[in-house]
């Protein structure tokens, strides 16, 4: 819907609510949201939609016949690093901004929206990101003052709902639903609260999706970014699927949409096309959440607190490095690491997961279930070595990591060998 460049300045902080009866099914009033002071007011289906608020004259509008219906929002700060940085040092505002460690190995963490036009991405090597846009000003990160942020971002949230899942320092899932909120308010005004307050109290910007589960909240978030607030209905999901390319959908990164290309499927549209059999035959277990994905469907719950689902340590070499030897020699100490770990939080886990990084970035998973869960490092470490040994073929590594996943309690590890003497 664009840029809300007047957000933030004097909105009411108690949007009013809006009917619920009324229902886009049945030709009854389209519901209309205003970003900037969060009123709910709605127009009639054979009416041109308003130009603006008529509470406070706003353009800044939201029109969906399914607004008052929608429950599940992915929130996304714009830039979050190069956004504070931003916010912090005003002289910064107009250049183009990247935070990351300048030289050496160095990655970008994040580049403003400024720099980002010349290429810089999250991730691309520094040296790669300079080529780009030589004239950007590189800032270390400063994670203290980011999480601090995040904070105070999450305080914003926890007015609005107590049903928030943080997925980053930078972005979060909320619940409005009447089940998961019971006498909450209405989702869109008072996602359109909280994207007035924190650029008012926080002084950054957030992107907002609304839809009816999480796959599409996320999609949503990203469609109009800095400042966005896009809705993504019921009605609408699968046509609004088609034409994306199937790497939208969550779980298909370059590998798996290679794979499908291979299959003559580029398109989120060409899944929807094939059966649920279909895609399972071809697919395995994977095909049934392709399925789902592609119809727009995801049952998984937005899950406050949401607890770990692995233990791991990596490090980056200040070398690339092709022995096994190496390799090894650089995994024994994580593999104590992650058994240290474990042992604080008592759990324990049942796979093994090897991290490689080659010399040109592609990152490899290793995984290897065990016949029991395990806490001690002697058992991470013997695995790891064994993948290590598998894995290993002279090519050069920048970046090993070991770690556990299919978490349980520690009470639940290593039970005693009864043919032990």
């Amino acid at each position: 819907m664009g840029q809300m460049d007047d957000a933030g300045t004097g909105a009411p902080l108690s949007p009013p609510g809006v009917d619920p009866a009324l229902s886009p099914e049945t030709g009854s009033p389209i519901p209309v949201l205003c970003r900037r002071c969060a009123a709910v007011f709605s127009h009639g289906p054979e009416e041109e939609p308003p130009a603006a608020c008529p509470e406070c004259a706003s353009p800044w509008l939201i029109v969906h016949p399914e607004l008052d219906r929608l429950d599940i929002a992915h929130i996304d700060c714009d830039a979050f690093y190069a956004s504070v940085e931003k916010r912090d040092d005003p002289s910064l505002i107009d250049k183009p901004l990247i935070v990351g460690h300048a030289g050496g190995r160095g990655v970008v963490t994040t580049a403003c929206y400024i720099a980002r036009q010349f290429g810089p991405r999250s991730a691309m090597p520094m040296f790669k990101a300079m080529e780009l846009c030589p004239q950007a000003v590189v800032v270390p990160p400063d994670m203290a003052k980011y999480k601090r942020v995040s904070n105070q971002i999450r305080a914003i949230f926890r007015d609005a709902t107590p049903i928030i899942e943080p997925v980053s320092l930078d972005e979060a899932y909320l619940d409005f639903s009447q089940d998961a909120n019971p006498g909450g308010t209405l989702a869109a005004p008072a996602l359109a609260t909280i994207a007035v307050r924190v650029k008012s109290e926080v002084g950054i910007t957030v992107s907002v999706g609304l839809a009816h589960n999480k796959f599409l909240a996320k999609l949503a978030s990203d469609l109009d970014k800095p400042s966005g607030f896009s809705v993504i209905g019921r009605t609408e999901t699968k046509s609004f699927l088609a034409p994306l390319v199937v790497g939208k959908i969550n779980g298909v990164g370059a590998v798996t949409a290679g794979k499908l290309a291979a299959h003559g499927i580029e398109t989120i549209g060409q899944l929807q096309d094939l059966s649920e059999m279909e895609l399972i035959s071809r697919y395995g277990k994977f095909g049934r959440r392709l399925a789902g994905y592609a119809q727009g469907k995801d049952k998984r719950k937005v899950t406050p607190d949401s607890e770990s689902k692995s233990v791991s340590a990596e490090t980056t070499f200040s070398k690339d490095i092709n022995t096994v030897k190496a390799l090894i020699d650089a995994v024994e100490p994580m593999c104590t690491r992650v058994a240290e770990r474990l042992a604080k939080a008592g759990l324990a886990g049942g796979t093994v997961v090897l991290k490689l990084k080659t010399a040109d970035f592609q990152t490899l998973t290793r995984n290897r279930k065990l016949p029991n869960p395990t806490g001690k490092a002697d058992v991470i470490f013997g695995n790891a070595r064994d993948l290590i040994t598998r894995e290993a073929d002279g090519r050069f590594f920048r970046l090993i990591g070991v770690g556990v996943s299919d978490l349980c309690p520690a009470t639940e590890a290593d039970p005693p060998d009864l043919f032990s003497a």
